[in-house]
């Protein structure tokens, strides 16, 4: 399922997006932890600043659900893993939106490109 549009443009804007993939028992939410956000190609991606180590990625890709917050808003969500040549745009959309960072470099490298994941809104 795509993001509602007005939704899509709330998230891009903001970036206290805090992420909460379900634990091990798969109703649980995890601890929501912080985290950078982009919008590319019409589609919501976060990567893993720890790259695959991450705690939540691997929580993410195991569970592929949990939920995020941001703008506002709530939503139970489903993760995917990313790979390939959108990549390239998502480095882009990181750039555009946090150009000013030091960590942005960190966000871009291979490390963290190991860890994209893309967001998806589930049915309510």
């Amino acid at each position: 399922m795509p993001w509602p549009k007005d939704e899509l443009e709330r998230i891009a804007a903001t970036d206290d997006l805090h992420i909460s993939p379900l634990r091990d028992d798969a109703v649980t939410l995890g601890t929501p932890t912080w985290i950078w956000s982009v919008v590319a190609d019409g589609a919501l991606y976060v990567r893993g600043y720890n790259g695959p180590r991450s705690r939540w990625y691997q929580a993410a890709i195991k569970q592929r659900a949990g939920r995020i917050a941001a703008a506002g808003m709530t939503r139970d969500v489903g993760f995917e893993a990313v790979e390939g040549t959108v990549n390239d745009r998502i480095d882009e959309a990181y750039r555009a939106k946090y150009a000013a960072s030091p960590y942005l470099a960190p966000m871009i490298a291979a490390r963290a490109r190991a860890a994209t994941v893309r967001i998806t809104p589930k049915e309510n």
